[in-house]
């Protein structure tokens, strides 16, 4: 197909290419064709991309035979894009060439009335590389003084955060409790529930409270103080838990009586224990939270074009360190988002 673009494009581009499920071997750097548009679709250079857990755990095989299903391997993967159009197929007229997007990360492709979904990155070829095609009813765009590395934090992470506070109608003065606060996806939500103006107290590590408290927590738990510590403060009207693990039942517990539950990962582990008597009795909501509700990117796009957010970039790596970046990743030392350069 013919395509409109203001600039000559190379045939070819750079790109991390995951192989299969395994370990970093399965990372490789290479060239590959620059992407071939189809009707409805615009190209972007690839200004920044941000690294997520869904980047590891389909390497690594935690979804188990895949998200929607099979992982589509070889796979670019990247669910985070910040990038700048180069290309429109004929047919798109909703672009403008040059300008600076946001990519939305979960694309509900039968319509929001229904939960199907297709994720950049996990269901099709993402932003690690330097061009990407992507749907052109999918692309933003941001006027914002924002680095490319700030945008290219926001994506996955804040759309995580921002869908579970929207699915879980948190509102103001209520009491939000955020685990695993130092995250990508807990930071967002620690400063995403304060600008609902929910009461928020983060749980995070020691050795993180200071960083954590300056995102605007109104009260910082740390995890190595246990359960004990929940007595202290008033019990909360809702839990946003990505962590899950062994805290879950204690967290469970801590619920007011008709407060509400949610979570939309499980890094410390997705098998717990449930007394349902803890459910039932106390009229708890549990809320699961994967598809993107239509208003949740509108919504991070107007926040940070209003400066009602600030992004929390911990690090920056070339694309071609993503293995060294993934390991950061793990090692969970740092606050915020790291972020990979082409």
């Amino acid at each position: 197909m013919s395509t409109r673009s203001s600039d000559h494009l190379p045939a070819s581009m750079m790109a991390m290419v995951t192989v299969g499920q395994g370990g970093y071997d399965q990372l490789v750097y290479r060239e590959v064709p620059v992407p071939t548009l189809q009707a409805g679709e615009v190209l972007l250079q690839v200004l920044a991309a941000g690294i997520n857990n869904t980047d590891i755990n389909t390497r690594v095989g935690w979804y188990g035979a895949g998200w929607n299903s099979a992982t589509p391997f070889p796979l670019i993967q990247g669910a985070d894009c910040c990038g700048r159009v180069v290309a429109m197929a004929p047919d798109v007229i909703s672009q403008v060439p040059g300008q600076r997007v946001l990519v939305r990360s979960c694309m509900r492709t039968a319509g929001f009335g229904s939960m199907d979904t297709r994720w950049l990155g996990t269901d099709f070829d993402g932003a690690f590389a330097q061009y990407v095609k992507v749907p052109a009813t999918e692309v933003f765009a941001v006027h914002s003084d924002w680095t490319d590395a700030e945008l290219a934090s926001l994506p996955c992470a804040w759309g995580t955060a921002e869908n579970m506070l929207e699915r879980a109608h948190l509102g103001v003065d209520e009491q939000v409790w955020v685990t695993g606060a130092s995250g990508g996806v807990g930071s967002a939500a620690v400063q995403l529930a304060k600008r609902r103006g929910a009461v928020v107290t983060a749980i995070t590590s020691r050795d993180k409270r200071e960083q954590v408290a300056a995102l605007g927590a109104d009260n910082v738990l740390c995890r190595e103080d246990g359960a004990a510590a929940f007595a202290q403060l008033q019990a909360p009207d809702l839990v946003v838990d990505n962590v899950v693990g062994s805290g879950f039942a204690a967290l469970l517990k801590a619920l007011r009586r008709g407060g509400r539950y949610v979570t939309s990962g499980a890094i410390a582990g997705a098998d717990v224990a449930l007394d349902m008597r803890s459910l039932y009795l106390r009229d708890i909501t549990l809320i699961g939270s994967t598809a993107w509700d239509e208003a949740v990117f509108p919504n991070l796009v107007g926040y940070v074009e209003r400066n009602e957010i600030r992004p929390v970039v911990a690090a920056t790596f070339a694309l071609q360190d993503m293995a060294l970046a993934q390991q950061a990743f793990l090692e969970k030392r740092h606050t915020g988002n790291l972020v990979l350069i082409p």
